[in-house]
């Protein structure tokens, strides 16, 4: 099991969740960044190494599925886990084949996107373990 400090980014435009949400994933020990945009999104992800990526789909200035969607064809892998109150199939799909690793419609049990957010990290972490 990973015991390293991990850097999550929220994606979030509403202060209160992003709030909610940077409080819980500091008390489980990572690093939190956060972004109320798309734009403001891809210049963390160009600047440093994100580990995780909660992804919020309605930003004021995109969709979030286009930069998930820029996202993966720049041929960045970094995991994603779309965090949203849009509970519209086709979004879900889309966000799958785009290689999403999990969909959360809000509201959502904080201990369940705790519990997701360890599953993922550890998992990338075995995985890139295995690679090197």
């Amino acid at each position: 099991m990973a015991t390293d400090v991990r850097e999550v980014l929220v994606v979030e435009d509403d202060p209160l969740i992003v709030s909610f949400m940077r409080t819980a994933l500091r008390k489980s020990g990572h690093h939190v960044h956060s972004a109320g945009s798309g734009e403001a999104a891809r210049e963390l992800l160009r600047d440093g190494a994100i580990d995780l990526l909660l992804l919020d789909l309605t930003l004021p200035d995109m969709d979030g599925l286009d930069l998930l969607r820029d996202l993966r064809q720049s041929g960045s892998d970094v995991p994603v886990v779309v965090v949203t109150s849009r509970s519209d199939p086709a979004d879900r799909a889309t966000a799958l084949e785009l290689g999403v690793e999990d969909y959360v419609v809000k509201p959502f049990p904080l201990r369940d996107l705790l519990a997701l957010v360890t599953r993922v990290l550890e998992r990338s972490t075995d995985g890139a373990d295995a690679r090197h």
